[in-house]
């Protein structure tokens, strides 16, 4: 099996293996006791601190671990919130947070708080302008991750905090996510808190990273607990914080000599995908990116259907489609960049791929594609009838239909009108909002807008308008 997914979680590291067997020989006391085994405790614990702040560009004290990199995130955005309530309440974030920051905003509101999501462009990037632009006098706490963990795609998070340092010296405090990056890319300057996540990296399940920056005021929401600064109430888990600080080490080690090798797959990736795939966007900012993660999106294609059939050829990979999600609702990710939602493969490579490996999922995509679309009858499009043939809309009825459907009926029957004319597809599922104009952009066809359902006599859904022009 060809593991594609450390994005989600990467394999034990060989070096926090062994870090972690020795931990819990010598590192298994109560660190906060003074006999031997806890000062003995203690001192790895506080090394392993060194070595992490050291890593982050952070100091000892700075950093506090906690059970894993969501409850870093939801710790450092509630004590930071807490600690400038004077200031306001107001909480900015861009739109392509990770569902911790979101989960946490939508707490915060429900609390009477008040939130400002920043969009991005069609490559996921935010503005930095733009993003600076929504602080308020009243804004107590701004959210930016390092790098999307759909797309790759890194943000300008240093000049954000330039220019959110430029406005005074009661600036508004930036909050990292670097889940993504830490361990693989430097951490970028001008944070105030900083959230990781050790698995992310080779390090063990159960431990994260947050720091905060001294000055930055900053309240714990939970009861006061003397451990981990007074931020993270609870034991610490000595043997897996040392076994994830030793592996955060070696990881950065190990990045600075693998980065060009990734990079150069990932290329190969981007480059071959569309060239051996027809229908097929590459998402993500092609420059500003993580280096072993790219993302594609295929038409007409279902996520879950094309990711079972990867697991078979021996390939482990994830999906930002809502057809792999239980709920069934569009990755807020690719919804806000625009682009289309189903049919969403990601690879993020291990450190240890081999070219081999890449090439072998590339001679494999193809077959499997045409596979999972050959029963959905594409091929059975018709001619274009001539310009004055049809008198009124041609509508389909995709009601019902889940994704990606719409879309394949949308595919199916557009060849049936003349260039100029229109179509209406009526679809009552979420992600035909997002997939209907995504699908015209890719295929060069012009999407007019949404319109009641109604119109069109049916009784639930909308309308979505689009006109051949090809």
């Amino acid at each position: 099996m060809s593991y594609f997914d450390v994005a989600s979680t990467t394999p034990l590291h060989p070096v926090a293996r062994q870090a972690l067997i020795a931990a819990l020989d010598e590192g298994w006391a109560d660190p906060a006791r003074l006999y031997r085994s806890g000062r003995q405790a203690r001192m790895l614990l506080d090394a392993a601190r060194r070595t992490v702040a050291e890593e982050l560009g952070a100091r000892p004290d700075e950093v506090s671990f906690t059970t894993g990199g969501t409850q870093a995130v939801q710790l450092g955005m509630l004590g930071a919130l807490r600690g400038r309530r004077r200031t306001g309440r107001h909480l900015v974030h861009s739109a392509v947070e990770h569902s911790s920051v979101l989960h946490t905003a939508e707490r915060h509101e429900a609390d009477g708080g008040e939130l400002t999501s920043v969009g991005v462009d069609r490559l996921g990037r935010v503005d930095a302008a733009r993003f600076a632009a929504a602080v308020r006098p009243d804004t107590a706490l701004a959210v930016l991750q390092s790098a999307n963990h759909e797309v790759g795609t890194v943000q300008p998070v240093a000049e954000v905090a330039a220019l959110l340092a430029a406005a005074g010296p009661d600036r508004v405090p930036l909050l990292v996510d670097a889940a993504q990056s830490a361990g693989r890319l430097p951490v970028p300057a001008g944070w105030s808190l900083l959230a990781a996540s050790a698995h992310k990296w080779g390090g063990p399940a159960g431990v994260g990273v947050l720091a905060v920056r001294k000055g930055v005021r900053f309240n714990s929401p939970l009861p006061v607990d003397e451990r981990e600064g007074g931020r993270v109430p609870g034991y610490p888990n000595v043997p897996a914080i040392v076994a994830a600080a030793a592996s955060l080490r070696a990881v950065r080690a190990e990045a600075r000599e693998r980065d060009a090798h990734l990079r150069a797959l990932v290329e190969r990736i981007r480059a071959r995908v569309p060239q051996l795939v027809p229908e097929v966007e590459v998402v993500g900012d092609p420059v500003h990116r993580l280096p072993h993660l790219v993302t594609f999106s295929c038409l007409y294609v279902d996520g879950e259907v094309l990711l079972s059939e990867l697991d078979r050829a021996g390939f482990a990979v994830s999906s930002g489609s809502s057809c792999t999600s239980s709920t069934l609702t569009p990755s807020h990710v690719l919804a806000a960049m625009g682009v289309l939602t189903e049919g969403n493969v990601r690879l993020s490579l291990p450190l240890d791929v081999t070219s081999a490996e890449v090439d072998r999922f590339l001679a494999v995509l193809p077959d499997l594609v045409a596979t999972v679309r050959a029963p959905l009858g594409l091929e059975l499009a018709v001619a274009a009838p001539p310009a004055a043939a049809r008198q009124a809309p041609l509508v389909i009825d995709a009601l019902g239909k889940r994704c990606p459907l719409p879309v394949i009926e949308l595919a199916k029957r557009i060849g049936e009108v003349a260039p100029g004319d229109p179509v209406v597809v009526l679809a009552d599922d979420e992600a035909a909002r997002l997939d209907i104009p995504a699908w015209c952009e890719m295929r060069g066809q012009a999407y007019e807008g949404e319109a009641p359902a109604a119109d069109f006599g049916a009784d639930r859904g909308s309308a979505y308008l689009v006109r051949r022009t090809s």
